[in-house]
């Protein structure tokens, strides 16, 4: 019997992790380092299986991270070799709720962790939301980078003028995407549908919709500065918006990333717009309160300036019954991700988590764990931090599902492999999906680009049946 695992267990503990993003990948991560730990050796004693929905793996890096932010994707390396461990297995393809229920992975598994990320976005509920022209980051992004489910997204770049509602780094990445020379992301991994649309685009004008004030703006300075410095882009600032009240001015004293903000802001409003045929105006203290339409689609924001009430560290946005209106076709929000519920598990509507303590399931009506279920990332603490905000955060879902070894009884079904014989499921492992990341970086040689995209479930699918084993 494997050291390390309970005295019922005459085999590798089985643990299910769903989502082959970065949660789930520092999940496994952690497990792995955890393990090893514990037993002083490396000889496995558990087996890890990784299942995501889509064949290919790293979720938000894949298809969350601005395509001209290459640096930041070179996370992969890290899990690939997660993936690349004899005790993990990457089954690709494979849907829960839709080809597995949490039924069904509990009776195969000694332990389920959910990883699924953000898979929809916060609304903001004004009037007008749904009109053609007015989309999430959430989908923007997600069409850009060529995710699956968002390949045929109608975004109509025929118009003058865009409006990015936001004040995070998502909002300074589409703000830079729909801003910038679209030449200047020919050579990036960025769909060919969407750069082939962005290099018609007409848009010349990005209002960046900001609803507190500098101080309290949630992006990096150093995603401020990269969009302060776009060639052939000016970034536009009023210096009146930059005049702080008494408490942004308390906030700023004690806060050396809206310091280093502000001091680009003001060179920015400092130097004035040079003239360039491309604008991002940046627009503190304004909310939205209605997008308007003429006909279904986008034709404007009404907008309210606001002012800052409360006490520092704490200012809210209050309107001041000021009201315009910009004469924008595309309307995009970009204020948050939001987790959806995962059929058989309590779900917090209000925090868009699953309850947890420390990653362990809780029931919603007594607070006790459910046994033998944990989460991860966002789903498991909100849409907050960035990517390697998961490397800590599975570290703590580890660690809790380590230390409830001891009260584990072995699930009484085999491995899974043969539920997924019966129902016809095919899973692409990691193998398949390298010969898939080959193929995708052949594709992008001949255009000097780092690799070109399969959208196309059917399309991957189709690449694997033709594309020799090495």
């Amino acid at each position: 019997m494997p050291s390390g695992l309970p005295l019922s267990f005459d085999r590798p503990l089985r643990i299910a992790i769903v989502g082959a993003g970065p949660a789930g990948f520092y999940t496994a991560a952690a497990l792995l380092a955890q393990a090893a730990e514990t037993r002083g050796e490396t000889a496995p004693d558990l087996q890890i299986d990784i299942l995501d929905r889509l064949p290919t793996p790293y979720g938000l890096v894949r298809f969350g991270v601005a395509p001209d932010h290459p640096k930041i994707k070179e996370v992969v390396r890290v899990f690939e070799r997660v993936a690349l461990d004899p005790r993990v297995r990457f089954l690709g393809g494979v849907e829960l709720g839709g080809d597995l229920s949490l039924a069904d992975l509990a009776a195969h598994y000694d332990q389920v962790v959910v990883a699924v990320g953000g898979q929809s976005d916060r609304r903001l509920g004004l009037p007008g939301e749904d009109l053609a022209g007015s989309h999430s980051s959430t989908a923007l992004v997600a069409w850009y980078s060529a995710h699956p489910d968002f390949l045929a997204l109608p975004v109509d770049l025929s118009v003058a003028a865009a409006a990015v509602v936001g004040a995070g780094n998502v909002a300074v990445d589409v703000a830079r995407i729909l801003g910038r020379n679209p030449e200047d992301l020919a050579s990036t991994d960025i769909s060919d549908e969407a750069l082939a649309r962005l290099r018609t685009s007409r848009i010349r004008d990005v209002h960046f919709i900001v609803r507190r004030g500098p101080v309290q703006a949630k992006w990096s300075p150093a995603e401020l500065k990269e969009l302060a410095h776009l060639e052939g882009v000016d970034l536009v600032v009023d210096p009146r918006e930059l005049e702080l009240d008494p408490g942004s001015e308390q906030e700023l004293i004690g806060d050396p990333q809206a310091q280093k903000s502000m001091e680009i802001l003001r060179a920015v409003a400092q130097r004035g717009p040079s003239g360039a045929a491309r604008r991002i105006h940046l627009r503190f203290l304004v909310s939205p309160v209605a997008i308007e339409g003429d006909g279904g689609r986008v034709t404007g924001l009404c907008v309210e300036r606001n002012r800052l009430t409360g006490e520092p560290g704490a200012l809210v946005a209050s309107g001041t019954g000021e009201r315009s209106t910009l004469a924008v076709g595309l309307v995009v929000r970009a204020v948050g991700y939001r987790s959806l519920p995962v059929a058989g598990l309590p779900f917090d509507d209000r925090r868009a988590i699953i309850p947890n303590q420390r990653g362990r399931v809780i029931e919603d009506r007594t607070g006790n764990p459910l046994p033998g279920l944990y989460v991860a990332g966002w789903i498991k603490r909100g849409p907050t931090g960035l990517i390697g905000s998961n490397k800590p955060d599975g570290a703590e879902t580890a660690a809790a599902m380590i230390e409830d070894r001891a009260g584990l009884a072995p699930v009484a079904a085999g491995p899974i492999d043969r539920l997924l014989a019966e129902r016809g499921l095919r899973p692409v492992d990691f193998a398949g999906w390298k010969r898939l990341d080959r193929i995708e970086v052949e594709r992008g040689r001949a255009a000097g680009r780092p690799r070109v995209k399969f959208g196309r479930v059917e399309e991957m699918r189709a690449a694997l049946a033709t594309e020799p084993v090495a």
